[in-house]
């Protein structure tokens, strides 16, 4: 078996791709906002930006933006509340080496010329450090808002998907649902790598084959280890039957660290409980089974948040560096 030296790098795409995504390891980063507020509640969002710069400081290798176009009380989660590509500017601005993530874009929910001008103009502010993460959406009352249909977004999201491609080109030829070009008209800027690195939530309504084809890597979500290691071996399986190139996978994961190292865990929200320790071990498993990102969410912590990142920082980042 190959080390973590002799593995093949992913494909080059951009600064933040190739250095958060490492064949064999698994890094760590940190869903927006910084703080924590019960179900049903809104973040305050105070002191984000400072935030974000600390998890800068601490080592931490990107940060994560949901997108929520609108408030949902019956979902009980209002994200970050800012507009993920507004925000996504302001902390370009403000950090200087973090990777800066999308975790997920709507697709079927936003023209794909706005998606893909945005987000190469943040790629670019950001010196290469954007990660495009979309998704078709989980919310059924935000598309008649939209005037769009929940049950479509399938299709749509796929053909978002291909019209982001298409500009990436110079002066490209494209006809889809959401436009025709026809090769006299340009899109600027362009990425700063080969392409924007897209990576796929879940299953966003498509074939597993269609996602393992067309995505750089993919994100899903916490299980238990039998289970998560099954889906990313089918996923890696694909690839290679696909005749892909090896992408990367990550996950989200819901934590509440507990003052004792040694504490255990007690299953939470898509996470768990626990101290640092256990949660390291966790981590360890499942960089085992092929997870190269955890983007940890600390929205149900109770202990006050700097305490949090620092002993994440302290116990937990220097076995992921």
């Amino acid at each position: 078996m190959l080390d973590e030296n002799q593995r093949p790098a992913f494909a080059p795409i951009n600064l933040a791709y190739n250095s958060v995504f490492r064949p064999g390891r698994l890094s760590l980063g940190l869903v927006l906002p910084l703080e924590a507020y019960s179900v049903g509640s809104e973040p305050n969002m105070k002191g984000h930006l400072e935030a974000a710069q600390r998890a800068e400081r601490l080592g931490f290798s990107a940060l994560w933006l949901r997108d929520v176009p609108f408030n949902v009380p019956s979902f009980g989660d209002a994200g970050q509340i800012f507009d993920p590509f507004v925000y996504l500017g302001a902390l370009a601005s403000k950090t200087d080496r973090i990777a800066l993530g999308t975790a997920s874009i709507i697709l079927p929910l936003r023209h794909p010329a706005h998606v893909a001008k945005a987000a190469a103009t943040a790629d670019v502010l950001s010196e290469g450090r954007l990660l495009l993460g979309v998704a078709s959406g989980d919310r059924p009352e935000e598309y008649p808002a939209m005037h769009q249909d929940y049950p479509d977004r399938g299709a749509r999201f796929r053909d978002s998907f291909g019209y982001i491609r298409a500009v990436e080109a110079p002066y490209p030829k494209h006809d889809s649902d959401q436009g025709r070009l026809s090769g006299d008209i340009d899109m600027l800027p362009k990425p700063t790598g080969s392409r924007l690195p897209m990576l796929v939530t879940g299953g966003s309504q498509q074939s597993p084959d269609w996602v393992a084809q067309n995505g750089d890597g993919w994100m899903t979500y916490p299980r238990d280890a039998a289970s998560q290691g099954r889906v990313i071996a089918d996923y890696r399986n694909r690839l290679q039957r696909l005749g892909q190139p090896d992408k990367p996978v990550m996950q989200s994961l819901y934590v509440d660290l507990l003052d004792e190292p040694d504490a255990p865990a007690r299953p939470i929200h898509l996470g768990f409980q626990s101290g640092t320790r256990f949660l390291c071990r966790y981590l360890r498993e499942i960089e085992t089974l092929g997870v190269n990102h955890v983007a940890l969410n600390l929205r149900f912590n109770q202990s006050p948040i700097d305490t949090a990142l620092n002993r994440l920082a302290d116990d937990v980042l220097p076995e992921f560096s």
